[in-house]
């Protein structure tokens, strides 16, 4: 017990052993490696009353570059207004694709009005027949 505390923990001058470079160094060098690859932490939150499940909450983090997150199909960002200049606010319509949008739901509605009509002339038809 002739070592102590500052000893254990460290050399006295308080310079690291490892040197400051090379630790910075393989700091970035595995953040490089984990945005490249992408990390994803998963874990479950479950609370339990006698065998009842009260609350589950889902937790769900991935660590990946921009590149790496539109590779997997991950591109949410582009299309929140919050986040993105070029992204339109929900309800807001594209002034180029609303002439073909609005004649599609034109033909939509038609067609949804016709065959209404239909299924109510049917059911008129079978309420008829089972009143005589």
């Amino acid at each position: 017990m002739s070592d102590s505390l500052a000893g254990r923990m460290g050399s006295p001058s308080g310079i690291s052993p490892y040197g400051q470079q090379g630790s910075s160094a393989n700091l970035a060098d595995i953040l490089e490696r984990v945005l490249d690859k992408g990390i994803v932490i998963a874990g479950d939150i479950q609370i339990n009353l006698l065998d009842i499940e009260l609350l589950t909450i889902k937790l769900r983090l991935l660590v990946a570059s921009v590149d790496k997150a539109k590779e997997m199909g991950i591109d949410w960002w582009e299309h929140d207004p919050s986040l993105s200049s070029g992204a339109r606010p929900p309800g807001q319509v594209d002034r180029q694709s609303a002439p073909a949008a609005g004649e599609e739901l034109v033909q939509e509605n038609a067609r949804l009005k016709t065959e209404l009509a239909e299924l109510r002339r049917a059911a008129g038809a079978d309420s008829e027949g089972e009143r005589q």
